[in-house]
């Protein structure tokens, strides 16, 4: 069992990183709980396609609106303090909203503004629990740390998490937000065992956080491989972000799926994740990073494709499974990138840009799918995503050669 949890976690990458795994992976729990129960509670609610997709969008604009100021707030403050003071306001939010469930009093409108408050909340979480990592772990190890993170993320919140939401559902919706509220707190808890090595303290005045929001923004439009990866984020995500935005009515009434069948898919989803996870070493040993973010992008507009054209539960299932994969070694290789590049003083404010990308583009992206939705039937944010796909492929291919030489950039002055 020893060798084993020294492959898994090497000695090497300390106790610290130990404890932020195990507080990561229990919060992922939570969060993959969230994502079945969340959307099957507001589809028990309402069969109003623009409302269910209103309700990503209001889960995915708080990073649009406040991700900044994470990023701000991230690089001035006690960073594993921020992780733990939000997960525990968002256990009280869960705990509230399911004795509102329990008690039969909860209603749409009650839902989608507990779930604008729990996206809130995950902003100031997510963003200064990113830039705990490279705080506990040497430079060459940020990508098998982030590996281990990201296998977290993938067999805990795609894998095991949605279909334990969706089978807690059927029991009942209460029992499902209830559940999630006692995880998220024990991931609050776990967090607190890390022990950061102490920052320098500030020297004079603090600017005002205006100025390190300008900071932040000036360092990424100066560093091409993170303007890239920026720019390739938001756009791909507005494609992407309309699709997914009605996933639960494409899945539950195009696929004939119920709800078990809906935890289904992000289970296939996070079982393509682990296939990347086990292959990514040697994936990333053979392929350069520009053409690996290159067939990434080809292989997300050619998924909007097949799913645009397909009916089936049998031809669907193998296409979330392959972007599942894809979906991995992205986000391994784009946090990876960013952390090796990005000063320790300015990680916050840099994955706070990042994050404005990734829920921008969500944001836009389930407006526009919920519009096409309603007009045009649930494939119809499918055939946008295609096509949108397609054409920024086409855009931004040449571009994405800075990527493979981001260790080679200066950093901008």
């Amino acid at each position: 069992m020893s060798r084993i949890g020294e492959v898994l976690v090497p000695a090497r990458l300390g106790t610290g990183f130990r404890w932020l795994l195990a507080s990561s992976w229990t919060s992922n729990l939570g969060d993959g709980i969230a994502l079945a129960a969340g959307p099957l509670l507001v589809a028990s609610l309402t069969r109003d396609a623009f409302l269910v997709a209103l309700a990503a969008t209001v889960q995915w604009l708080p990073p649009l609106l406040f991700g900044l100021l994470a990023g701000a707030l991230t690089d001035r403050l006690d960073r594993r303090l921020i992780v733990a003071t939000v997960d525990v306001c968002r256990a009280v939010v869960l705990t509230v909203l399911t004795l509102a469930v329990a008690t039969g009093s909860v209603s749409i409108v009650a839902v989608l503004a507990a779930l604008f408050v729990l996206a809130t909340a995950e902003v100031f979480a997510d963003n200064s629990s990113q830039t705990l990592l490279p705080m506990l772990v040497a430079r060459e190890d940020l990508a098998v740390a982030n590996s281990r993170l990201q296998t977290g993320f993938v067999t805990v919140n795609q894998l095991a998490g949605p279909p334990l939401g969706a089978a807690l559902f059927t029991v009942g919706a209460a029992w499902a937000l209830g559940v999630q509220a006692v995880v998220v707190l024990l991931g609050a808890v776990l967090v607190t065992r890390v022990v950061l090595p102490p920052r320098a303290p500030d020297e004079g005045p603090r600017p005002a956080l205006r100025h390190d929001i300008t900071e932040g923004l000036r360092w990424v439009r100066h560093h091409a491989a993170v303007r890239t990866l920026v720019l390739t984020i938001t756009i791909f995500n507005v494609t992407f972000g309309a699709a997914w935005s009605v996933l639960v009515l494409y899945a539950t009434e195009r696929l004939g799926l119920g709800e078990i069948g809906f935890g289904l898919v992000t289970t296939v989803s996070a079982a393509g994740g682990v296939a990347g996870t086990v292959a990514y070493g040697w994936i990333t040993r053979r392929v350069s990073l520009g053409d690996l973010m290159r067939i990434g992008l080809v292989i997300e507009t050619l998924t909007h494709l097949a799913l645009a054209l397909t009916s089936s539960p049998w031809v669907a299932l193998p296409v979330f499974f392959v972007f599942g994969a894809h979906a991995f070694v992205w986000g391994t290789t784009s946090i990876t990138v960013r952390q090796r590049a990005v000063p320790q003083a300015l990680q916050g404010r840099v994955g706070s840009v990042n994050l404005v990308g990734v829920f921008g583009g969500l944001v836009v992206g389930s407006g526009i799918g919920g519009v096409l939705a309603q007009h045009g039937g649930v494939t119809a944010p499918f055939w946008f995503a295609f096509a949108g796909s397609a054409v920024f492929v086409v855009l931004i291919w040449r571009s994405l050669r800075h990527v493979a030489h981001a260790d080679e950039l200066p950093a901008p002055a």
